[in-house]
């Protein structure tokens, strides 16, 4: 046994003295409990107190990239994932057939209580259908724009929602870069409209403050319109 591996590290389990045959070998495997436990403690012996890695600085100047082929590849999957019998995706130019959809006839009719029937569980056309991997990967990139600026029309004058965040936030990731023109002066909108909305928060909602907080950070960082970005505190 090499010199000084007997002053070992402290223990942090009581580990008694091990009873270990004159012929111990540390370097072949062991054979009692008592010899592991030897054995542990004398490879943590040898690790030095600091490990420096070796990272290739230039490796971390290069910019993060999306895998497009990737995501397509999990698009087409989901594409085709049979639909639940009472989903019906209205067609692209059905503005209002699309936000009753998204939001559910109660944000839509701006009804405070809608009867429910518990036995027949969630009625989605009330509440909104969420925004399911097999509903948005049917959506090609017009209908996503479209929808995407019946919604941001809604925001303008309504309030915000979980269930409009929540359908924000998906349309946003269907978004394929580069942007064409029209999805690029909306999520502009978008970000200037969660801004408005989170400034006049009185509540201080902190969840929807958050949701807020991200919307705006997709568009400013992720779609790389920095000056709509919150300036860093």
């Amino acid at each position: 046994m090499e010199p000084g591996l007997e002053e070992l590290m402290p223990r942090l389990l009581p580990v008694g003295d091990c009873d270990l045959a004159e012929d111990f070998d540390p370097t072949v495997p062991p054979r009692t409990p008592q010899e592991y436990l030897k054995r542990v403690q004398i490879e943590a012996a040898r690790c030095p107190d600091v490990v420096v890695a070796k990272i290739d600085p230039r490796k971390l100047k290069k910019k993060p990239t999306v895998n497009i082929s990737s995501l397509n590849k999990h698009r087409n999957h989901w594409r085709s994932q049979h639909l639940d019998s009472n989903v019906t995706m209205p067609k692209s130019e059905d503005e209002e057939g699309w936000k009753k959809f998204c939001l559910g006839e109660k944000i839509y009719s701006e009804i405070d209580a809608l009867p429910d029937n518990e036995n027949l569980g969630i009625d989605y056309m009330k509440v909104g259908f969420p925004p399911l991997l097999s509903i948005v990967s049917r959506m090609n990139q017009a209908t996503v724009t479209s929808v995407l600026e019946y919604l941001i029309s809604w925001f303008g004058e309504k309030k915000f929602t979980p269930e409009l965040g929540r359908w924000l936030y998906a349309l946003l990731a269907c978004l394929e870069k580069p942007l064409l023109p029209e999805a690029h002066s909306l999520i502009r909108q978008l970000a200037r409209r969660c801004s408005e909305v989170r400034a006049l928060e009185e509540s201080k909602n902190e969840e929807q403050i958050s949701a807020l907080n991200l919307i705006i950070c997709l568009v400013s960082r992720y779609f790389d319109q920095r000056d709509l970005a919150d300036e860093p505190s």
